[in-house]
């Protein structure tokens, strides 16, 4: 490639996204004050002065950064103390924190896979989990969304030793859960690992907010390894991995995006503690999020979430953006994926619930989404 042809390639590159209604941009959510349905901050914490609090605490005691990885001298008693309380809170025996939950998803997949491992990846699988399976240099087969009978034929078929089966509990995308107890049934007919995504379930769904595998009295079992993220229900930035403390040994010393990151900066791990601790004393918050978003659902006319979620199909990328632009004009703010973000090529809103909204943000809600969501039947995207 020469010099003057890169400046050339971006501008095509532009124009492309561009032409197809795709271009994408930064959204500043502290320059306009609207009613928020597009964070994931589920149940209110990011902003409760008690979570904001043991952010400030963990940073005066430690702090701005760890200072180092987590093998060199980046390990605080912080950490420590998150992992013990976040697995005993979700019922594993385990857990390990990570900068990001994209570092999480990376290192659970390329670290517990090898030449002889099979894995299994449900169609709708968030990003970190695809390029996790890009890293691990495994044999990988993609079933069908929520297809069990499909997981069931790829793990009796497999010439591999070893075998994977990574799905979210509730999806990103569609909001829908996996179904997950027959799921751990075909991993444990087929000699695998559950390796289940527990972002967008942690802190709305199960007991408490435990989680869909704490639902389904699946946490715990040696077979069955989750990840999550502190950066949506807790309030605060970071991703776990929840197992067994074998699976955590193994965690960290072979999974190259733990080994080789700095640790959880101190704020964001004294800010997911004070939020764990929070919602243990709030056992109320979880069942006013998904009372929420059904409240939400209703008036954009979709199906009630497994979780917080919502998805609204759009007829196309366009029009997802003009419904956004539309929300905004009446102080909402929502949100919208459009291809190649959604797995299955339809252009989307996507909605999420609070805890904290009240009967008149959830009127105002309803009225605006009523306005911006009566368009025609969706189509795929070319």
């Amino acid at each position: 490639m020469t010099e003057s042809s890169f400046p050339a390639w971006l501008a095509a590159q532009a124009a492309d996204r561009a032409d197809r209604g795709l271009a994408r941009q930064l959204v500043h959510s502290d320059a306009e004050q609207l009613l928020d349905l597009a964070g994931n901050d589920y149940l209110g914490l990011a902003r409760d002065p008690r979570v904001v609090a043991g952010a400030v605490a963990a940073a005066r005691a430690y702090g701005a950064g760890a200072g180092a990885s987590r093998l060199v001298s980046g390990t605080l008693s912080l950490h420590t103390e998150l992992e013990r309380e976040m697995a005993a809170f979700t019922g594993f025996p385990a857990a390990l924190a990570f900068s990001t939950g994209y570092h999480a998803n990376l290192s659970v997949v390329s670290a517990l896979a090898d030449g002889d491992t099979l894995i299994v990846s449900d169609a709708h699988v968030h990003a970190s989990l695809i390029d996790a399976c890009r890293l691990s240099r495994a044999a990988v087969t993609v079933t069908p969304h929520n297809d069990v009978a499909a997981v069931a034929r790829a793990l009796a078929g497999r010439s591999q030793g070893r075998a994977l089966v990574l799905a979210e509990t509730v999806y990103s995308v569609l909001g829908d859960a996996a179904p997950v107890a027959e799921l751990a049934a075909a991993v444990a007919a087929g000699d695998a690992v559950l390796i289940a995504d527990e972002a967008h379930a942690l802190g709305v769904c199960g007991p408490g907010g435990r989680g869909l595998l704490a639902a389904y009295g699946l946490a715990g079992r040696p077979d069955v390894v989750a990840t999550g993220t502190l950066s949506k229900s807790f309030g605060a930035q970071g991703g776990l991995v929840l197992g067994s403390p074998e699976v955590r040994e193994h965690l960290v010393n072979r999974a190259r995006p733990f080994i080789y990151d700095t640790g959880l900066a101190p704020a964001a791990a004294g800010g997911a503690l004070a939020a764990l601790r929070v919602l243990r004393a709030a056992p109320e918050l979880p069942v006013q999020a998904r009372r929420n978003a059904a409240a939400l659902a209703a008036a954009a006319g979709v199906a009630a979430p497994a979780g917080a979620v919502l998805s609204v199909p759009m007829p196309g990328p366009r029009e997802a953006l003009a419904a956004v632009a539309a929300a905004a004009g009446y102080g909402l703010r929502i949100g919208c994926f459009r291809p190649p973000s959604t797995p299955d090529g339809v252009s989307r809103l996507r909605l999420t619930a609070r805890a904290h909204h009240t009967g008149e943000d959830l009127a105002l809600a309803a009225k605006v989404l009523r306005l911006v969501t009566s368009a025609p039947a969706p189509r795929a995207e070319p």
